[in-house]
């Protein structure tokens, strides 16, 4: 692990290094971005800290530093080499007093990377009975407030699966708790739109873009039913296809197959920007 807090690599990355009265501590103020690093180089930069500055302005941050931050990146990449890494950019709303109002302070910017391996190419899921909120203050910002993810995702361990499927107010298929979901019905592939609530991943952009997909907003328990193939993405999953949705089997199916290939083909032209 290595760790940059507020322009300070760390010597100690597991040692206290922010106040018990930081914001994204307290309440969950915060917002950040979790991409992969291969070979010392991280994986569409610039596209997560798009993102960043968008959950920020949704959340009422402080506009960010990018120059500051991604000296922050820098630093942590040059600490040691990475073969394949999990780097995670965090912005609180700085300290505050214990409650939900801010103070007027600069927020705490909090850079780390940490080894990993990575995913399988195939996974199991299955759907939890809490619903996302698509109307809600958060929808669609990666803020740090993540407790109802834990608990889906630790119910979805129960059961052998590595991803916990959520539907939205109405029912409709939304999100995994830190994955977009496409699947194939009737012949296309589809995948939720973002006005249902899911985040706007990135990799789920970047298949959109070099893949293709239908946007549309179909019940959860005709997709867990019908679908005749379904996939993940997210920055460390990649494009992971689901062989096992609760007690069905799926297959690793051809659609699926050639949006791995489109991802292994393009995937080069964006890392270490």
């Amino acid at each position: 692990m290595r760790a940059w807090i507020d322009g300070q690599l760390l010597d100690n990355p597991a040692a206290p290094a922010v106040s018990i009265r930081d914001h994204g501590l307290v309440v969950g103020d915060g917002v950040f971005e979790t991409l992969k690093v291969i070979e010392d180089q991280p994986f569409a930069l610039a596209l997560h800290l798009d993102r960043l500055e968008r959950s920020a302005t949704g959340l009422g941050l402080p506009a960010l530093d990018r120059g500051f931050i991604a000296k922050g990146v820098e630093a942590v990449l040059g600490a040691a080499p990475t073969a394949y890494g999990r780097l995670r950019i965090t912005v609180t709303g700085g300290p505050a007093p214990f409650g939900s109002a801010r103070a007027e302070v600069p927020p705490t910017v909090i850079i780390g990377l940490e080894d990993a391996e990575p995913n399988p190419t195939e996974t199991k899921v299955v759907s939890v009975p809490w619903r996302r909120n698509e109307h809600g203050a958060t929808s669609g910002l990666k803020t740090t407030s993540y407790a109802e993810n834990v608990i889906a995702l630790a119910e979805a361990r129960k059961h052998g699966a590595s991803e916990a499927i959520f539907a939205n107010t109405v029912g409709d298929l939304c999100e995994g708790t830190g994955s977009n979901i496409f699947y194939v019905l009737d012949g296309a592939l589809k995948t939720p739109t973002l006005s249902s609530g899911p985040l706007a991943g990135i990799t789920r952009a970047l298949v959109l873009e070099w893949f293709g997909a239908e946007e549309t907003d179909e019940p959860l328990a005709e997709v867990e039913e019908y679908a005749t193939e379904v996939f993940l993405t997210s920055s460390l999953r990649d494009v992971q296809a689901v062989t096992e949705w609760g007690t069905r089997t799926l297959p690793h199916g051809p659609v699926t197959q050639a949006a791995q290939e489109s991802w292994r083909t393009n995937e080069p032209s964006l890392l270490g920007l």
